[in-house]
This record gives structure tokens, sequence and C-alpha cells, in this order.
């Protein structure tokens, strides 16, 4: 599944058709495709792994899933999910949700929880945290009305680093460790980001899909943790279990 930082590559591949106006659009999706034809496109945002296309008065959003795809100015054999066809080009996305989001987009989000956002606000993430002592880290990182755009190799990057065990209950974890997680967050995104766009993230991973802690020395666990059963590569030598 795309993480945050994946979406916001696709918001800024797509800025070329802003203020520009659909002149087709196909897919085999459920919604009412032809309310976008004829229509220009106000803005392109993200919320977490959800991109945004903003028109008047309503917002097509997209959901990439575990296996969604798109493809700018190319087209797969397979019928698209959604095809925004403009006069200088084409977005055409495959194997997502698409949904339509009708009034202000603002009122459907709350941009503070995305950790990639100008608005993001840690001091909310500590206060949502705070709320549920007794969820495991691992599954907090995921809670995309916390933070927002964080997904699996985020999570594990961020525990690393952190040198916190995902099976930690939040209530256990210091204050000033909660602390360092959350400002974790958002760097990590940044940094996936960059790597991202210069095709070399994989190449930055110290935990995710690895097999040995760099730090100790030692085989790293696999396991799927916590109610979300994801992944989580850890050290049980320098990752501290807060139990």
């Amino acid at each position: 599944m795309p993480e945050g930082p994946s979406i916001v590559i696709l918001k800024e591949a797509v800025q070329q058709f802003a203020g520009k106006k659909v002149i087709d659009v196909s897919g085999n999706t459920s919604i009412d495709i032809e309310r976008v034809r004829d229509k220009k496109i106000m803005s392109f945002k993200t919320w977490g792994k959800h991109f945004l296309i903003c028109l008047d008065g309503f917002t097509v959003k997209i959901h990439l899933l575990m296996f969604g795809t798109y493809l700018i100015n190319e087209r797969k054999e397979a019928i698209p999910r959604l095809s925004l066809v403009f006069a200088t080009g084409e977005v055409n996305f495959y194997t997502c949700s698409v949904k339509l989001l009708e009034g202000d987009i603002n009122s459907h989000y709350d941009w503070s929880e995305d950790v990639m956002n100008e608005n993001w606000s840690p001091s909310k993430a500590m206060e949502s945290l705070k709320k549920n002592p007794k969820q495991m880290i691992c599954d907090a990182l995921l809670d995309q009305n916390i933070f927002s755009g964080v997904g699996n190799i985020i999570k594990n990057e961020v525990l690393y680093r952190t040198k916190i065990h995902p099976e930690s209950l939040v209530g256990k974890i210091p204050d000033s460790e909660l602390d360092i997680i959350i400002d974790e967050s958002t760097i990590y995104s940044f940094q996936f980001l960059d790597w991202k766009k210069k095709n070399e993230l994989k190449k930055h991973w110290l935990a995710y899909a690895q097999k040995i802690c760099l730090r100790c020395d030692l085989p790293l666990e696999k396991k799927y943790n916590g109610t979300k059963k994801r992944r989580s590569f850890f050290c049980t030598n320098c990752q501290i279990l807060h139990q």
C-alpha cells in the first residue's frame, strides 16, 4: 500500500493539470463520472494515503489500496478505474477506490492529522495517543486518525530509530519518548519522500525487511503483531519493550 510520501509524489506529478478542464472521462468506477466532464480542476490535495481531486462543489477521492497504480500520459491495456483526459495529457488510475465527497473538502478532513501537512499538530497526536493507553504503539502509528500517511514501512523505521519495541503499550512509554516518536514520524516521512524521488528508498531501510540489527549485530525478529497484524521487524536487544 502506498504511504503518504508516495501520494505526495503523485500530487506533484499531476500539477501540470491543475486549473485545466477535463475534456473526457471514463472508467469502470461506480461513481457518476459524468459529473467530472467539462469541469476545471481547482486543486490537487493529499491527506495521508488519500489523493484528492478538487473540483467546484465536490472532490474525487482516490485511495490506491494495496495494489493500486496510476499512469500519467500513458495507459495500460486494462480498463482504468478512472481516466481523466485534458487537452494537454491524461491521468489514469487502476485497481483503486474512487469516491465522491460533496461540498467543501475542508469539511471532510482534519489537516492537522496529516504528518506531511503544513498544519500537522504534534500536540494533537500526543493527545490522541493518551486516549488509548493500552494500545500497542505498532497499532497507534498505523492509526490514520492520529498519524495520517504513516504506513508499515514508516512504522518500522520510526520504531527502530527511537529504540521502541513495537508491542510497547502507549501508556507505558514515557512522554519524552512519545514526543520523539511523534517527531520522527514526520521527519522520516519527508526523508522517505526525498529518497523515493531519488529511487533509493530501499537502501536506507534500517529495519523494514532487514535481517540483522545494525546496532547490535543480532538477528532482527519478524512478527505480525498488534490488532492490525502487520509485519514488524525489530531487535529484542535494543528496542525497549514498555509494558
